[in-house]
């Protein structure tokens, strides 16, 4: 969570004029990646600034629908043949191997 690299520091944000550096930092943000010092910035600027607010609250419904959306479900029936053909080729190797009974 070390944010050091980025060019953007908390006085940057603190500025309401500054949307360009905030919302670029919004996304470091929303995925938990910054100090709590810069957190709390990006805080006050969308507090005081209603343009940025609004991305904000655009980007962060947008990656809750896509995180929901990208959960594969696999039917039990695919993950058991799977599990087996894993557990059968385990054993063949095995006895290939000379590694079967002793």
């Amino acid at each position: 969570m070390d944010d050091s690299n980025s060019r953007y520091d908390v006085g940057d944000l603190m500025r309401a004029g500054d949307c360009n550096d905030a919302l670029h930092t919004l996304y470091h943000y929303l995925d938990g990646e910054l100090t709590d010092s810069r957190r709390q910035a990006i805080r006050e600027h969308l507090d005081l600034c209603q343009p940025c607010l609004h991305a904000f609250d655009f980007e962060a419904e947008l990656k809750v629908v896509i995180a929901r959306s990208c959960r594969d479900q696999v039917p039990d029936q695919l993950r058991r043949k799977i599990a087996e053909a894993i557990a059968h080729e385990c054993q063949e190797g095995t006895s290939e191997a000379g590694l079967g009974s002793v």
